[in-house]
């Protein structure tokens, strides 16, 4: 097995450099061209003073620029102003740009918010049974779509919707600031999110998905809020962004429980690096819990993670099945971290009676290398099942300071890897294997462990 495991990572790994793999998605820049016709949203009488509902001319502003999508696409320019809508859809081949001071505010008004059907991988609305809200900007089996500006915002105002979520009062589930279905070609630049009602940017059965230079801020007592979910996606880049939310800042997905099994679409080749995040009650960088689809290829690199609950974490149960493998996450600051890193086979919640309790899932191929933490109590939790132990969990190179709350600095049960050069010494647990790699080829070249 230790072997196979040897070549398998070795090759892997030079797939990833090598460009077949797309593990290094982000070294894939989107060439893009100015779009030859621009139309003003102020054209189609759109107000901008913050009161007035701009849902019809947002929706008459994209239905006219359609006509466009075989002659170069168009861009849709929102000048300075406060912009009140409420949901509206993007069509292919566009451009949305919103100018510096631009703001894009969405309703809090619930009967403002069109309720549409559950994503398949999923069954039912992640928060309630039944249907979901629909989000703020919607893009459906698009190709070709670029939503970018010079910094300006778009606000969910979400705080009405925190108050259902808390308050147990929600009829559907939350909607999102950005979701995109099933659709290719993306990119999502220069923009400031704010006070998303649950995520901030949902693409979910997508393919080259390119989000750089963004913000995105909810405050830390915000419930649920995550900043980037790609959710059953595949050949996506998030780099240079800075994120700070109330529960996750990036989550990975792909469906839920017998849903997502049947769905059958992991998410894969995604390629993270030069981000800074903050999760006030969650994880910075979060691997599930709803993981059916599968999670592989995933890179992860100069990062900063900060004052959060937890630094990166894997997260699944009984009756998910899928697979998380073949991750590697380099090149890691933390500071005034609660648990630098975790993995559990025993968090989330299944969307009815109906999912396998013996569908187990899988953690295997794991690598974390090249990591310092200041202020952590906790360096590493790994809480694997019994009949599905996570394995193949390789640490090195790891230096994490723990503060005077610390008394146990590392806690595992059901896990076996291997480890070098980390401090505090890791549990024996993870020091079952006698090598974890005979070469690692990263950054584009042989790095001998």
């Amino acid at each position: 097995m230790l072997v196979a495991f040897l070549l398998l990572l070795a090759l892997s790994n030079e797939v990833r450099v090598n460009g077949d793999g797309s593990g290094r998605q982000c070294e894939i820049n989107p060439a893009l061209k100015p779009r030859p016709h621009t139309v003003s949203i102020l054209e189609f009488g759109a107000v901008g003073d913050g009161k007035t509902l701009n849902t019809m001319a947002f929706q008459n502003a994209i239905f006219y620029l359609k006509s466009f999508a075989d002659k170069g696409g168009a861009q849709l320019y929102v000048p300075p102003g406060t912009w009140l809508t409420q949901s509206f859809n993007l069509t292919s081949h566009l451009t949305l740009f919103l100018e510096k001071g631009a703001v894009i505010l969405g309703s809090q008004d619930p009967f403002h918010w069109e309720v549409v059907d559950p994503l398949p991988s999923y069954g039912r609305g992640v928060e309630v049974p039944g249907g979901r809200y629909q989000s703020l900007i919607n893009g459906n089996m698009l190709h070709d779509v670029v939503i970018t500006g010079n910094n300006g915002n778009i606000d969910g105002m979400g705080f009405a919707w925190w108050e259902l979520f808390s308050s147990h009062s929600l009829n559907y589930s939350r909607p999102h600031l950005i979701e995109l279905v099933a659709s290719d070609h993306v990119v999502v630049s220069n923009l400031t999110f704010l006070n998303a009602p649950a995520y901030s940017i949902h693409p979910v059965y997508c393919s080259n998905v390119h989000i750089h230079n963004v913000s995105i801020s909810a405050p830390p007592e915000s419930p649920n809020t995550v900043g980037i979910v790609p959710d059953s996606s595949d050949h996506v880049c998030i780099e240079d962004c800075v994120i700070a939310t109330g529960y996750d800042a990036i989550s990975l997905k792909s469906g839920w429980d017998e849903y997502g099994i049947a769905y059958g679409r992991p998410t894969e080749n995604v390629h993270i690096r030069r981000v800074h995040l903050q999760a006030s009650s969650g994880s910075t960088i979060a691997f599930g819990s709803d993981m059916s689809g599968g999670i592989s290829n995933i890179l992860v690199e100069n990062v900063h993670l900060y004052n959060s609950k937890s630094g990166i974490e894997f997260r699944t149960m009984r009756g998910r099945g899928g697979y998380m493998k073949e991750i590697i996450i380099s090149d890691i600051e933390m500071e005034n971290i609660y648990t630098a890193i975790a993995a559990t086979g025993y968090c989330g919640s299944h969307p009815d009676d109906k999912f396998d309790p013996n569908a187990l899932p899988l953690l295997d191929h794991i690598i974390l290398q090249d990591m310092i933490g200041t202020n952590i109590t906790i360096a590493g939790s790994f809480a694997g099942l019994q009949e599905s132990p996570f394995t193949n969990i390789c640490l090195s190179n790891i230096t994490l300071s723990t503060n005077s709350v610390s008394s146990i600095p590392w806690e595992c049960s059901n896990v076996s890897g291997f480890s070098d050069y980390v401090l505090p010494k890791p549990c024996p647990d993870l020091e079952t294997l006698s090598n974890c790699l005979s070469l690692l080829i990263i950054k584009g070249k042989t790095a001998v462990m």
